[in-house]
Protein backbone atom coordinates (compact mmCIF):
# COMPACT_ATOMS: atom_id res chain seq x y z
CA UNK A 1 0.00 0.00 0.00
CA UNK A 2 1.22 3.54 -0.65
CA UNK A 3 2.23 5.73 1.77
CA UNK A 4 0.09 9.02 2.32
CA UNK A 5 1.27 12.36 3.90
CA UNK A 6 -0.77 14.63 5.22
CA UNK A 7 0.99 18.22 5.63
CA UNK A 8 -0.08 21.17 7.66
CA UNK A 9 -2.73 19.77 9.18
CA UNK A 10 -4.52 20.48 12.69
CA UNK A 11 -4.99 16.96 14.25
CA UNK A 12 -7.77 17.32 16.97
CA UNK A 13 -6.13 17.31 20.57
CA UNK A 14 -2.89 17.32 19.08
CA UNK A 15 -2.21 20.91 20.68
CA UNK A 16 -1.19 22.75 17.02
CA UNK A 17 -0.77 21.76 13.40
CA UNK A 18 1.16 18.06 12.49
CA UNK A 19 1.90 16.34 9.38
CA UNK A 20 0.40 12.92 9.19
CA UNK A 21 2.23 10.21 7.65
CA UNK A 22 0.09 7.00 7.07
CA UNK A 23 1.99 3.93 6.17
CA UNK A 24 0.39 0.16 6.00
CA UNK A 25 -2.89 1.39 7.13
CA UNK A 26 -1.64 3.10 10.72
CA UNK A 27 -0.03 6.27 11.49
CA UNK A 28 3.53 6.15 10.95
CA UNK A 29 4.03 9.49 12.25
CA UNK A 30 2.79 12.64 13.46
CA UNK A 31 4.68 15.74 13.79
CA UNK A 32 6.04 18.98 12.12
CA UNK A 33 8.26 18.54 8.60
CA UNK A 34 7.85 14.52 8.32
CA UNK A 35 9.61 13.46 5.70
CA UNK A 36 7.42 12.19 2.47
CA UNK A 37 9.71 10.04 0.81
CA UNK A 38 7.84 7.60 -1.88
CA UNK A 39 3.96 8.85 0.38
CA UNK A 40 1.25 11.12 -1.65
CA UNK A 41 1.31 14.32 -0.39
CA UNK A 42 -1.69 16.19 0.53
CA UNK A 43 -1.48 20.02 1.43
CA UNK A 44 -4.74 20.27 4.21
CA UNK A 45 -3.83 23.95 4.64
CA UNK A 46 -4.67 24.28 8.64
CA UNK A 47 -7.86 22.03 8.28
CA UNK A 48 -8.93 20.06 11.15
CA UNK A 49 -8.52 16.18 11.62
CA UNK A 50 -11.14 14.50 13.32
CA UNK A 51 -10.55 10.50 13.85
CA UNK A 52 -13.02 8.12 12.19
CA UNK A 53 -16.81 9.05 13.37
CA UNK A 54 -18.00 5.67 14.99
CA UNK A 55 -22.18 5.02 14.76
CA UNK A 56 -22.43 3.21 17.95
CA UNK A 57 -26.50 2.46 17.31
CA UNK A 58 -28.22 1.63 13.97
CA UNK A 59 -30.60 -0.27 12.26
CA UNK A 60 -29.26 -1.18 8.93
CA UNK A 61 -31.46 -3.80 8.06
CA UNK A 62 -34.85 -2.18 8.77
CA UNK A 63 -34.19 1.02 6.68
CA UNK A 64 -35.29 2.24 3.57
CA UNK A 65 -32.92 4.69 2.69
CA UNK A 66 -31.98 5.53 -1.01
CA UNK A 67 -35.71 4.27 -2.17
CA UNK A 68 -39.21 5.91 -2.80
CA UNK A 69 -40.37 8.20 -0.21
CA UNK A 70 -42.64 6.70 2.19
CA UNK A 71 -44.78 7.84 4.52
CA UNK A 72 -44.85 6.68 8.44
CA UNK A 73 -47.90 4.68 9.36
CA UNK A 74 -47.26 3.83 12.91
CA UNK A 75 -48.95 4.51 15.76
CA UNK A 76 -47.03 6.48 18.78
CA UNK A 77 -46.27 3.47 21.21
CA UNK A 78 -43.27 1.57 21.33
CA UNK A 79 -45.74 -1.84 20.54
CA UNK A 80 -46.93 0.03 17.52
CA UNK A 81 -44.04 0.21 15.65
CA UNK A 82 -43.12 -3.89 16.59
CA UNK A 83 -46.73 -4.68 14.97
CA UNK A 84 -46.36 -2.28 12.23
CA UNK A 85 -43.03 -2.99 11.11
CA UNK A 86 -44.45 -6.69 11.39
CA UNK A 87 -47.20 -6.08 8.99
CA UNK A 88 -45.15 -4.04 6.20
CA UNK A 89 -41.59 -5.18 6.35
CA UNK A 90 -42.21 -8.27 3.97
CA UNK A 91 -44.33 -6.23 1.48
CA UNK A 92 -41.25 -3.96 1.06
CA UNK A 93 -38.99 -6.64 0.81
CA UNK A 94 -36.69 -6.06 3.90
CA UNK A 95 -34.05 -6.34 4.50
CA UNK A 96 -33.35 -4.92 0.95
CA UNK A 97 -29.34 -5.13 -0.29
CA UNK A 98 -29.59 -2.01 -2.47
CA UNK A 99 -31.07 0.37 0.56
CA UNK A 100 -28.17 -1.01 3.54
CA UNK A 101 -25.77 0.15 0.84
CA UNK A 102 -27.12 3.39 -0.15
CA UNK A 103 -26.86 3.47 3.55
CA UNK A 104 -24.24 2.52 4.31
CA UNK A 105 -22.55 4.30 1.48
CA UNK A 106 -23.63 7.73 2.86
CA UNK A 107 -22.53 7.09 6.17
CA UNK A 108 -19.00 6.29 4.43
CA UNK A 109 -18.90 9.36 2.67
CA UNK A 110 -19.70 11.55 5.71
CA UNK A 111 -16.66 9.93 7.46
CA UNK A 112 -18.19 7.00 9.44
CA UNK A 113 -15.52 4.57 9.15
CA UNK A 114 -17.34 1.37 11.53
CA UNK A 115 -20.87 0.82 12.47
CA UNK A 116 -22.55 -1.03 15.14
CA UNK A 117 -26.37 -2.28 14.19
CA UNK A 118 -28.89 -4.26 15.55
CA UNK A 119 -30.17 -6.88 13.41
CA UNK A 120 -33.33 -8.47 14.08
CA UNK A 121 -33.18 -11.95 14.95
CA UNK A 122 -36.75 -13.85 15.88
CA UNK A 123 -39.01 -16.58 14.67
CA UNK A 124 -40.58 -15.58 11.05
CA UNK A 125 -37.46 -13.45 9.66
CA UNK A 126 -34.90 -16.16 11.53
CA UNK A 127 -31.13 -14.77 10.13
CA UNK A 128 -32.35 -13.17 6.91
CA UNK A 129 -31.21 -9.70 8.58
CA UNK A 130 -27.69 -10.66 9.52
CA UNK A 131 -26.98 -13.00 6.01
CA UNK A 132 -28.32 -9.84 3.89
CA UNK A 133 -25.92 -7.26 6.13
CA UNK A 134 -23.25 -9.55 6.52
CA UNK A 135 -23.24 -9.45 2.66
CA UNK A 136 -23.21 -6.47 1.79
CA UNK A 137 -20.44 -5.45 4.44
CA UNK A 138 -18.14 -7.84 2.99
CA UNK A 139 -18.63 -5.79 0.02
CA UNK A 140 -18.25 -2.65 1.47
CA UNK A 141 -14.89 -3.64 3.92
CA UNK A 142 -12.63 -1.16 2.48
CA UNK A 143 -14.73 1.80 2.70
CA UNK A 144 -16.16 0.86 6.84
CA UNK A 145 -16.65 -1.69 9.10
CA UNK A 146 -19.80 -2.99 10.38
CA UNK A 147 -20.42 -4.85 13.34
CA UNK A 148 -23.52 -6.94 13.98
CA UNK A 149 -25.89 -7.41 16.90
CA UNK A 150 -28.25 -10.31 17.20
CA UNK A 151 -31.28 -8.11 18.39
CA UNK A 152 -34.42 -10.05 19.50
CA UNK A 153 -37.01 -7.18 18.91
CA UNK A 154 -39.85 -8.72 20.30
CA UNK A 155 -38.35 -10.14 23.21
CA UNK A 156 -37.07 -13.64 24.02
CA UNK A 157 -38.93 -15.36 26.58
CA UNK A 158 -42.10 -14.61 24.67
CA UNK A 159 -41.18 -15.59 21.09
CA UNK A 160 -39.86 -19.28 21.62
CA UNK A 161 -36.71 -20.05 19.38
CA UNK A 162 -35.34 -16.56 19.83
CA UNK A 163 -32.74 -17.44 21.75
CA UNK A 164 -31.55 -20.47 19.97
CA UNK A 165 -31.65 -18.05 16.61
CA UNK A 166 -29.20 -15.56 19.19
CA UNK A 167 -26.91 -18.67 19.04
CA UNK A 168 -26.95 -19.36 15.62
CA UNK A 169 -26.50 -15.46 14.89
CA UNK A 170 -23.20 -15.43 16.69
CA UNK A 171 -21.82 -19.06 14.88
CA UNK A 172 -22.41 -17.41 11.32
CA UNK A 173 -19.91 -14.46 12.96
CA UNK A 174 -22.23 -11.99 15.29
CA UNK A 175 -19.73 -10.17 17.82
CA UNK A 176 -22.55 -9.08 20.07
CA UNK A 177 -25.94 -10.43 21.12
CA UNK A 178 -28.90 -8.03 22.63
CA UNK A 179 -31.71 -7.79 24.60
CA UNK A 180 -34.82 -5.65 25.08
CA UNK A 181 -36.48 -4.02 28.24
CA UNK A 182 -36.17 -7.83 30.28
CA UNK A 183 -39.10 -6.25 32.07
CA UNK A 184 -41.36 -4.45 30.31
CA UNK A 185 -40.82 -6.71 26.88
CA UNK A 186 -40.26 -9.95 28.43
CA UNK A 187 -42.19 -9.88 32.04
CA UNK A 188 -39.00 -11.61 33.60
CA UNK A 189 -35.57 -9.76 34.16
CA UNK A 190 -33.55 -12.14 35.28
CA UNK A 191 -34.19 -14.77 32.85
CA UNK A 192 -33.81 -12.49 30.37
CA UNK A 193 -30.48 -11.13 31.73
CA UNK A 194 -29.33 -15.33 31.95
CA UNK A 195 -29.73 -15.69 28.55
CA UNK A 196 -28.26 -12.85 27.15
CA UNK A 197 -25.64 -12.73 29.76
CA UNK A 198 -25.35 -16.60 29.07
CA UNK A 199 -24.80 -16.31 25.40
CA UNK A 200 -21.69 -13.69 25.79
CA UNK A 201 -20.15 -15.63 28.82
CA UNK A 202 -20.17 -19.27 27.02
CA UNK A 203 -19.35 -17.58 23.28
CA UNK A 204 -17.33 -14.68 24.36
CA UNK A 205 -19.58 -12.22 22.88
CA UNK A 206 -20.42 -8.65 23.66
CA UNK A 207 -23.77 -7.17 24.79
CA UNK A 208 -25.55 -4.66 23.90
CA UNK A 209 -29.44 -4.25 25.18
CA UNK A 210 -31.82 -1.86 24.39
CA UNK A 211 -33.52 -0.54 27.76
CA UNK A 212 -36.78 2.00 27.30
CA UNK A 213 -38.52 0.60 30.53
CA UNK A 214 -38.70 4.04 32.15
CA UNK A 215 -38.74 5.27 35.98
CA UNK A 216 -37.90 3.07 39.06
CA UNK A 217 -38.67 -0.07 36.44
CA UNK A 218 -35.45 1.00 34.49
CA UNK A 219 -33.67 1.39 37.25
CA UNK A 220 -34.01 -1.64 38.82
CA UNK A 221 -32.52 -3.05 35.58
CA UNK A 222 -30.07 -0.85 35.34
CA UNK A 223 -29.19 -1.81 38.92
CA UNK A 224 -29.17 -5.88 37.58
CA UNK A 225 -27.36 -4.93 34.41
CA UNK A 226 -24.80 -3.72 36.75
CA UNK A 227 -24.85 -6.43 39.28
CA UNK A 228 -24.47 -9.16 36.23
CA UNK A 229 -21.49 -7.23 34.29
CA UNK A 230 -19.32 -7.44 37.73
CA UNK A 231 -19.96 -11.11 38.35
CA UNK A 232 -19.33 -12.23 34.72
CA UNK A 233 -15.99 -10.07 34.87
CA UNK A 234 -17.11 -8.29 31.70
CA UNK A 235 -16.07 -4.91 32.12
CA UNK A 236 -15.76 -2.83 29.10
CA UNK A 237 -18.08 -5.39 26.98
CA UNK A 238 -21.28 -4.56 28.21
CA UNK A 239 -23.44 -1.24 27.03
CA UNK A 240 -27.17 -0.38 27.68
CA UNK A 241 -28.48 1.87 24.48
CA UNK A 242 -31.46 4.38 25.38
CA UNK A 243 -31.29 4.14 28.94
CA UNK A 244 -34.14 6.56 29.20
CA UNK A 245 -34.49 5.60 32.97
CA UNK A 246 -31.43 6.99 33.69
CA UNK A 247 -32.57 10.45 32.42
CA UNK A 248 -36.03 10.45 34.47
CA UNK A 249 -34.02 9.61 37.92
CA UNK A 250 -33.19 12.04 40.84
CA UNK A 251 -30.07 13.04 41.07
CA UNK A 252 -28.97 10.92 43.52
CA UNK A 253 -30.06 8.19 41.95
CA UNK A 254 -28.07 9.36 39.12
CA UNK A 255 -24.92 9.56 40.83
CA UNK A 256 -25.68 6.19 42.15
CA UNK A 257 -25.82 4.50 39.20
CA UNK A 258 -23.44 6.49 37.48
CA UNK A 259 -20.42 5.39 40.09
CA UNK A 260 -22.19 1.80 39.55
CA UNK A 261 -21.47 2.00 35.68
CA UNK A 262 -18.56 3.12 35.87
CA UNK A 263 -17.25 0.49 38.25
CA UNK A 264 -18.44 -2.32 36.36
CA UNK A 265 -17.34 -0.69 33.24
CA UNK A 266 -20.82 -0.46 31.40
CA UNK A 267 -21.32 1.78 28.54
CA UNK A 268 -24.54 4.12 28.07
CA UNK A 269 -25.77 4.73 24.35
CA UNK A 270 -27.63 7.71 23.42
CA UNK A 271 -29.44 8.74 20.03
CA UNK A 272 -30.80 11.59 21.48
CA UNK A 273 -33.86 11.18 19.21
CA UNK A 274 -37.45 12.57 19.45
CA UNK A 275 -38.29 14.14 22.70
CA UNK A 276 -37.08 10.65 24.31
CA UNK A 277 -35.36 10.91 28.00
CA UNK A 278 -31.23 11.73 27.46
CA UNK A 279 -29.09 10.32 29.38
CA UNK A 280 -27.02 12.84 31.65
CA UNK A 281 -24.12 12.87 29.24
CA UNK A 282 -21.91 15.49 31.25
CA UNK A 283 -22.59 13.62 34.61
CA UNK A 284 -21.97 10.62 33.29
CA UNK A 285 -18.64 11.46 32.10
CA UNK A 286 -17.55 13.08 35.02
CA UNK A 287 -18.15 9.97 36.90
CA UNK A 288 -16.06 7.92 34.30
CA UNK A 289 -19.00 6.53 32.34
CA UNK A 290 -17.89 5.89 29.03
CA UNK A 291 -20.95 7.63 26.65
CA UNK A 292 -21.31 6.79 23.13
CA UNK A 293 -23.74 7.73 20.51
CA UNK A 294 -25.57 6.69 17.09
CA UNK A 295 -29.08 7.24 15.20
CA UNK A 296 -31.11 4.23 15.82
CA UNK A 297 -33.47 4.14 13.01
CA UNK A 298 -32.72 5.88 9.60
CA UNK A 299 -35.41 6.29 7.33
CA UNK A 300 -37.13 3.23 8.25
CA UNK A 301 -40.67 2.06 9.67
CA UNK A 302 -39.81 3.24 13.04
CA UNK A 303 -38.91 6.89 11.67
CA UNK A 304 -38.59 9.00 8.75
CA UNK A 305 -35.68 11.30 10.06
CA UNK A 306 -31.91 10.13 10.09
CA UNK A 307 -29.11 11.21 7.71
CA UNK A 308 -26.23 9.18 8.12
CA UNK A 309 -24.41 12.20 9.40
CA UNK A 310 -22.54 11.65 12.93
CA UNK A 311 -21.86 15.01 12.93
CA UNK A 312 -25.08 16.10 12.58
CA UNK A 313 -26.25 13.33 15.13
CA UNK A 314 -23.21 15.17 17.98
CA UNK A 315 -25.22 18.45 17.68
CA UNK A 316 -28.32 16.58 18.10
CA UNK A 317 -26.75 15.05 21.08
CA UNK A 318 -25.16 18.40 22.45
CA UNK A 319 -28.79 20.35 21.38
CA UNK A 320 -30.93 17.82 23.42
CA UNK A 321 -28.44 18.41 26.29
CA UNK A 322 -28.40 21.99 26.33
CA UNK A 323 -24.63 22.37 25.61
CA UNK A 324 -23.16 25.83 24.91
CA UNK A 325 -19.73 25.73 26.08
CA UNK A 326 -17.13 24.57 23.23
CA UNK A 327 -15.51 22.25 25.53
CA UNK A 328 -19.38 20.62 26.73
CA UNK A 329 -19.94 20.43 22.79
CA UNK A 330 -16.94 18.56 22.74
CA UNK A 331 -18.04 15.55 24.81
CA UNK A 332 -21.21 15.39 22.16
CA UNK A 333 -18.34 14.83 19.82
CA UNK A 334 -16.52 12.03 21.31
CA UNK A 335 -19.80 10.70 21.86
CA UNK A 336 -19.25 9.34 18.08
CA UNK A 337 -15.86 8.99 18.28
CA UNK A 338 -13.64 7.89 21.24
CA UNK A 339 -16.84 6.47 23.59
CA UNK A 340 -18.22 4.86 20.43
CA UNK A 341 -15.11 3.23 19.04
CA UNK A 342 -14.45 2.09 23.31
CA UNK A 343 -18.38 0.54 23.03
CA UNK A 344 -17.44 -1.51 19.68
CA UNK A 345 -14.07 -2.55 21.61
CA UNK A 346 -11.57 -0.73 18.79
CA UNK A 347 -7.98 -1.23 20.43
CA UNK A 348 -6.11 1.17 17.69
CA UNK A 349 -8.39 4.23 17.32
CA UNK A 350 -7.25 7.64 17.44
CA UNK A 351 -5.11 10.34 15.86
CA UNK A 352 -1.89 8.91 17.59
CA UNK A 353 0.77 6.98 16.33
CA UNK A 354 0.28 2.61 15.97
CA UNK A 355 -3.06 3.23 15.38
CA UNK A 356 -5.31 2.91 12.35
CA UNK A 357 -4.94 5.49 10.06
CA UNK A 358 -9.05 6.71 9.85
CA UNK A 359 -10.01 9.99 9.92
CA UNK A 360 -12.11 12.51 8.55
CA UNK A 361 -10.94 16.19 7.34
CA UNK A 362 -13.14 19.25 8.32
CA UNK A 363 -12.63 22.93 7.23
CA UNK A 364 -13.77 24.37 10.98
CA UNK A 365 -12.23 26.73 13.47
CA UNK A 366 -12.08 24.02 15.94
CA UNK A 367 -14.65 20.28 16.79
CA UNK A 368 -17.39 22.21 18.23
CA UNK A 369 -17.84 24.82 15.57
CA UNK A 370 -17.61 21.13 13.35
CA UNK A 371 -20.35 20.25 15.37
CA UNK A 372 -22.24 22.88 14.95
CA UNK A 373 -21.77 23.53 10.98
CA UNK A 374 -21.38 20.17 9.94
CA UNK A 375 -19.51 21.21 7.17
CA UNK A 376 -18.73 19.03 4.10
CA UNK A 377 -16.23 16.28 4.80
CA UNK A 378 -13.27 17.43 2.59
CA UNK A 379 -11.37 13.67 2.84
CA UNK A 380 -12.30 10.64 4.54
CA UNK A 381 -9.64 8.04 5.03
CA UNK A 382 -10.06 4.52 6.04
CA UNK A 383 -6.81 2.45 7.39
CA UNK A 384 -4.78 4.48 5.21
CA UNK A 385 -6.87 4.29 2.36
CA UNK A 386 -9.00 7.74 0.59
CA UNK A 387 -12.26 6.80 0.55
CA UNK A 388 -14.16 9.95 0.04
CA UNK A 389 -13.22 13.04 -1.33
CA UNK A 390 -15.50 16.37 -0.86
CA UNK A 391 -18.32 14.28 0.27
CA UNK A 392 -18.42 11.98 -2.19
CA UNK A 393 -17.45 8.34 -2.46
CA UNK A 394 -13.92 7.90 -4.63
CA UNK A 395 -15.08 5.39 -7.56
CA UNK A 396 -12.21 3.16 -6.03
CA UNK A 397 -10.69 2.53 -2.75
CA UNK A 398 -7.12 3.68 -3.33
Amino acid sequence: MPGLLLRDARPWRAGGRADLLIRDGVFAGIGPGLPAGDAEVLDLGGRLVLPGLVEAHCHLDKTLFGGPWRPHSAGPALADRIADERVHRAELGLPTPAHVTALLETMAAAGTTHVRTHTDVYAGIGLTGVEVVRDVAARLAGRVTVEQVAFPQSGILTNPGTAELLERAIGLGVGTVGGIDPAGMDRDPVRHLDVVFGLAERHGVRIDLHLHDPGTLGVFELDLIVDRTRAAGLAGRVTVSHAYALAQADAATQDRLAAGLADAGVTITTAAIFDFPVPPVKKLREAGVNVACGHDDIRDLWSPYGSGDLLERAMHLAYRSTFRRDEDIEIALEAVTFGSAHALGLERYGLVEGASADLVVVDAETPAHAVVTRPPRDLVVKAGRIVARSGALTSRVN
